[in-house]
């Protein structure tokens, strides 16, 4: 990746646009890889050519021996791999699979490169690297004797040859700066990957106008170049501001010489692009606050971002919210307290708390008791007491603003926690009311906080466009999980009690006159019918909307959730303008919010648990899975796994009315 715009480049390269361009383009066809590889846990999983997972039949083999799903990529790839001498490599290397993509790109050049500082049209960033730190510069140079070792024990005439270790550093730096994680349809990240100029020349901006998204399947799999290959490359290089043909040898077609199969990745436009314009992807998370990103950055590229939300002054309102924690001084004389000195160490010691309970929800601990602990510090904050120097102690609370990145993490992590408790919880009990109820109030808890994580996170994308492609996921999970909560089982427990509850296949056919997203309700054409009508007046029209509804079901969702219940509405933040408010009824204590206590579980259910109120869950949910569909297709195409998702939910449905 060739960074432009960032302290110390040596040669501003970019990708400009070569047309004007529509917001849900494909940009380059399907590219594929110059070198690739597994990481070391995906080595035994998953095929070393393509990508795509393996059978769980397979033996188990060494790590060091490479694994294919066809005889067609063992033909492609095995060859490339007995050559490169990776093999070799010390079993106890680190960072292996950035050796290995080193040695394989090593070996499929067809000389020894005339320059270091470029190959195969890419800077290799090797004096950059190599003078940005011992530690940098040590590890590369263990890294270019372990592959000099193998090649010279593969390939014993190479004994003698001049340069020391200069070819392996410079092209492990190539690949240490220009690779791309892989990842496959969840989002993990299965390896690395270094693909030629017309993707690594594209550089990085924490407020892109493009994203890219990868093609992984097996050849029996995957549709023929031809057919796969729909797109043409709209983007041309650019040196200095000037336009250059660098581009005119590239063949997609083929790749590298060594890779005629692999993971393939399509750059998509996900903002308007003027012809001539910079284009440009983001190389990290984009949900994080600007010292973050930077910091991560420099780890994995060294090299600081200026673009133009990072160097806004004043800070963008993204990044503010993203950081921002609110301070409370509960001492009773607090006139001359100081709270910035001891906000460094509160966020410190809420970013550590918050880590580590949110690290032992997916480290398979108790959901339940993360669930308490995280709700405790959203809602009550952390307290920490320090001394003044004239009036004794003072007690300070500092609470996560909800739009910061931890608070949304934690949105994340509770969403998912509670629906693991209410599934353990049936799988225990599945015929005892109690468990039922308490599984089921679980379960819309789950909802209330994927609604609000939605809510919240379009709110920023709102302000900052690149954050479309965390939208669409957001709507689409809350979308999800209204419309399974509507259609869940135990809404006859109360059929059971007596309750007006309709049956499950009456609840679809109820359609909105307010907006236009149920008109395109038809599986076979939500997708394209999104191409041709104005996205700005289906953002607005689908907000307005949604809002009316969920305003009808935002308290049965938040019910007995102390935090949820400070939110008057997952959608409106206007109250959060200036301040996040420590008292707004977060410790409220009415007599709705008393679920299941006082011996009756019957008590107080017949006003919320109605069939109008399940119908309108059901119909947010559509809203919200239609929307997120939407958001998905003008990130990834129609046929990207979102896309997908959305499309397989909304059949689903649909077939249980007809």
């Amino acid at each position: 990746m060739s960074m432009t715009g960032v302290g110390g480049k040596q040669e501003e390269m970019e990708m400009r646009a070569k047309q004007d361009l529509d917001y849900g383009q494909d940009i380059t066809p399907p590219i594929l890889p110059l070198s690739s590889s597994l990481y070391d846990s995906f080595l035994s999983s998953h095929c070393s050519s393509c990508f795509s997972p393996l059978p769980p039949t397979f033996p188990h083999i060494p790590r060091h021996v490479p694994l294919y799903c066809s005889p067609t990529c063992s033909s492609s790839h095995s060859p490339l791999h007995s050559s490169s001498a990776e093999s070799l490599l010390p079993p106890t290397c680190p960072d292996s699979s950035d050796l290995r993509t080193a040695l394989r790109l090593l070996q499929s050049l067809p000389s020894t490169p005339p320059q270091l500082h470029r190959i195969d049209g890419l800077l290799t960033n090797h004096h950059m690297l190599t003078s940005s730190s011992p530690e940098v510069a040590a590890k590369i140079r263990q890294g270019a004797i372990a592959m000099a070792v193998a090649r010279k024990s593969r390939n014993r005439d190479n004994e003698g040859q001049s340069d020391g270790f200069l070819l392996e550093e410079a092209v492990l730096s190539l690949v240490i700066t220009n690779a791309v994680e892989v990842q496959d349809k969840s989002g993990r990240s299965l390896g690395i990957a270094v693909y030629d100029l017309s993707f690594s020349w594209i550089n990085h901006s924490c407020s892109p106008n493009a994203c890219y998204r990868f093609s992984i399947s097996s050849p029996h799999a995957r549709l023929s170049f031809r057919e796969d290959s729909s797109s043409t490359l709209r983007i041309v290089p650019s040196v200095s501001g000037e336009e250059c043909d660098a581009c005119s040898c590239v063949e997609h077609t083929k790749g590298n010489k060594g890779y005629e199969l692999g993971p393939k990745i399509i750059v998509r436009s996900i903002k308007r692009i003027r012809k001539g314009e910079e284009v440009c992807v983001s190389y990290t998370d984009l949900l994080q606050p600007k010292a973050m990103r930077q910091s991560e950055l420099w780890s994995k590229y060294q090299f600081t971002c200026s673009c133009s939300r990072c160097s806004a002054s004043p800070t963008t309102y993204v990044d503010r919210a993203l950081e921002e924690i609110s301070t409370c001084n509960l001492s009773f004389s607090s006139s001359s307290f100081d709270h910035n000195l001891y906000r460094d160490e509160a966020s410190k010691r809420v970013y550590s708390y918050m880590d580590e309970t949110i690290a032992e929800v997916l480290s398979d601990g108790d959901p339940e008791s993360c669930c308490e602990k995280l709700e405790s510090i959203l809602n009550l904050g952390l307290r920490i007491e320090q001394v003044e120097s004239k009036d004794g102690k003072s007690l300070l609370t500092f609470k996560l603003h909800p739009f910061h990145h931890l608070a949304l993490n934690a949105y994340t992590t509770l969403t998912s926690a509670y629906r693991i408790c209410s599934s353990d919880l049936l799988a225990l009990h599945p015929d005892v009311d109690e468990c039922q109820l308490k599984a089921f109030d679980m379960n819309r808890t789950s909802a209330a906080y994927s609604l609000l994580l939605a809510g919240a996170t379009h709110r920023l994308f709102c302000s900052e466009a690149s954050l479309i492609a965390s939208a669409a996921n957001f709507w689409t999970n809350a979308g999800e999980s209204l419309v399974t909560l509507a259609r869940s089982s135990l809404w006859n427990l109360f059929v059971k009690w007596g309750f007006p509850i309709s049956e499950v296949s009456t609840i679809a056919k109820h359609k909105c006159s307010k907006c236009s997203l149920m008109d395109i309700f038809d599986t076979k054409s939500i997708l394209s019918q999104a191409q041709r009508v104005n996205f700005e007046n289906i953002s607005s029209d689908f907000l307005d909307c949604v809002s009316n509804m969920t305003a009808k079901i935002w308290r049965f969702l938040v019910r007995g959730c102390h935090y949820l219940e400070v939110f008057e509405d997952p959608f409106d933040f206007g109250w959060l303008v200036h301040t996040w408010d420590f008292h707004a009824r977060a410790n409220r204590n009415d007599e709705d919010s008393k679920f299941i206590t006082e011996g009756s579980i019957y008590k107080h259910q017949a006003q919320w648990y109605t069939n109008e109120r399940r119908i309108h869950v059901y119909e947010v949910g559509i809203h919200c899975l239609l929307y997120g569909g939407i958001l998905a297709h003008i990130c990834y195409g129609q046929n990207s796994q979102l896309s997908t998702h959305v499309l397989s939910i909304l059949y689903n449905v649909e077939s249980v009315v007809h």
